[in-house]
């Protein structure tokens, strides 16, 4: 994820869903990247409060590309789970690690930390957010799988953090990626683990990232696709739907409800802002009408799920930033409403 508009897949025809006629969906944006700093001290992770029924989740800037500059303390409280970006590669394959940049205001890495346990006492889940457009990290054998769970692990321990968010928009390997991640939940039997896939790296369960997802699904808190920079994309019907509709996420949805994951492990994704993506913006009425559909059968455009998806996680945004910078919008408006599904 980035506040610059990410490379976009527009005109991208998916293809037809190679197993059970289902199609899926994702997109994400990224940021620049920095210089990686090594973690120090190791201190036990806070403890976390769990994850609601229905969350929202949003993305924080741990940079300045023209979004409103905010600090953790400063995030809307309609967000549960905030994910920290970005975490940086290191010259270690695999390895991770996290600096905090000067421009977003924080005097020492310990206010940092304490704002962390104070969303936590609050019941919010602070995570660490891997990748984005422009991240490098690559886990494609078994030596850069442990490095990547070492550093990860490390990191929560050190900071705080409640868990780690996948956001690799440059290929993933699904075997040794779900190898990484449950090496982190031995260590963290509490982890919050989410991930937010490109919309064609959903649009089959044999799709590495969909892999991934289904390899973690004991485990997994929430796969929040990214439903913009994507074009159109095929639905779960083989119709060919475009982004910026209600009919792009909820048919988009439907290939990962109905490709294994559970309904409690599939939230909706969208830029907060038309300033936040290259293209996929809709109003949080869209969001809103989306959920409706998925969870109770109403509010649907022309596609309507052959059922319903009660239990269905709920929303995210990129960025916390450009949402407070357009008002915090998708806080008041999406952020109620996904708090009040049934």
């Amino acid at each position: 994820m980035t506040g610059l508009p990410a490379r976009l897949l527009a005109g991208l025809t998916a293809a037809v869903l190679a197993s059970a006629g289902i199609v899926g969906t994702g997109t994400a944006q990224a940021a620049g990247t920095r210089s990686p700093a090594p973690a120090t001290s190791s201190a036990p992770a806070a403890p976390t409060a769990a994850v609601p029924r229905h969350a929202v989740t949003g993305y924080w800037q741990n940079f300045d590309n023209g979004a409103t500059v905010q600090k953790l303390k400063d995030v809307d409280d309609a967000y549960d789970i905030i994910a920290v970006s970005f975490a940086d590669a290191t010259g270690q394959p695999g390895a991770v690690t996290f600096r905090l940049d000067p421009a977003v205001g924080y005097g020492s890495t310990d206010e940092f930390k304490a704002d962390i346990k104070a969303k936590q006492a609050a019941g919010k889940s602070v995570i660490l957010s891997v990748g984005g457009e422009r991240g490098a990290v690559s886990v494609s054998d078994a030596a850069s799988a442990k490095n990547f769970a070492d550093s990860v692990s490390g990191l929560m321990d050190e900071y705080g953090f409640n868990g780690v968010d996948i956001d690799l928009e440059n290929g993933l390997h699904s075997a040794y990626m779900t190898q990484a991640l449950k090496s982190v939940h031995d260590r963290h039997g509490d982890v919050v683990v989410t991930m937010a896939p490109q919309t064609i790296d959903m649009q089959s369960p044999q799709n590495e990232y969909f892999k991934t997802a289904l390899g973690i699904k004991d485990f997994l808190t929430a796969v929040n696709m990214q439903y913009y920079n994507s074009g159109s994309m095929n639905g779960c019907d083989g119709k060919v739907y475009s982004q910026g509709t209600v009919d792009f996420l909820t048919a988009l949805a439907c290939i990962q409800l109905e490709g294994g994951l559970d309904p409690s492990q599939v939230g909706i994704g969208v830029p907060a802002s038309a300033r936040a993506a290259g293209g996929g913006h809709v109003a949080p009425s869209v969001v809103n009408a989306a959920l409706d559909c998925l969870t109770r059968g109403s509010n649907c455009g022309s596609f309507k799920p052959s059922r319903t998806y009660p239990g269905l996680r709920g929303a995210m945004t990129w960025s916390t930033n450009w949402d407070a910078a357009n008002g915090n919008a998708f806080a008041s408006q999406v952020g109620a409403h996904v708090h009040g599904l049934p």
